[in-house]
């Protein structure tokens, strides 16, 4: 079966959003899930656990809750581009790096309640965003610098950016609460064994 080139004529004059409002819905409902299971996690944390900081991340889990509902503007309005058939120029990931170093400067210290209310609101937002696409656009659009000028769709930006993005850090932040508390388990039976023991353990937890 013949296929179109990316460049074909007859392909470009295509609407934007081809396929129905139904995959814009399931996609604002994953992203939903995803917020809530974040909160889920993180609503019943002691202040000590709100402040672990991740291994080799440095950032605290606190911060990284903060950070998912400070860049969900920033990705839906990429992906908002990317449905308009608009490539996204001068965006690279040493510039998302940059920002995300800039963010955790500023919100090292966020209180739980300021960050779990921004998740909320900016998540709702966002799946509201979501579901006004109407319908998720299929046709690849070269998106710039973003993913090296390969094309992409709206719905891979959604997917790859504000969608998958509460999941990934439920997980971070799971294995982050999972390695302190073995890290403690591990200095208390070494610390009851009568051993002269030092919290190496801890590092990454204060």
């Amino acid at each position: 079966m013949s296929t179109l080139a990316l460049d074909d004529p007859q392909d470009r004059a295509r609407p934007l959003c081809e396929t129905p409002s139904r995959r814009a819905q399931e996609l604002a409902d994953r992203l939903e899930r995803g917020a809530r299971l974040l909160i889920l996690l993180t609503t019943r944390l002691t202040e000590a656990q709100w402040r672990i900081r991740l291994p080799r991340d440095g950032r605290t889990v606190g911060l990284l809750v903060h950070h998912v509902a400070s860049v969900y503007p920033l990705e839906i309005q990429l992906a908002q581009a990317v449905a308009a058939g608009q490539p996204v120029m001068g965006v690279t990931l040493d510039d998302i790096h940059q920002m995300n170093a800039t963010h955790a400067r500023m919100y090292d210290g966020v209180t739980k309640a300021a960050a779990l209310d921004l998740l909320r609101r900016a998540s709702a937002a966002a799946a509201r965003a979501i579901r006004a696409l109407g319908g998720v656009q299929v046709h690849p659009v070269p998106l710039g610098s973003m993913y090296g000028n390969a094309p992409v769709t709206c719905q891979f930006v959604l997917e790859d950016r504000a969608v998958r993005h509460s999941y990934q850090h439920v997980a971070t932040i799971e294995k982050a609460l999972k390695a302190h508390d073995d890290a403690f388990e591990r200095l208390k039976a070494c610390v009851e064994s009568g051993l002269n023991c030092r919290p190496v353990f801890l590092r990454d937890a204060s």
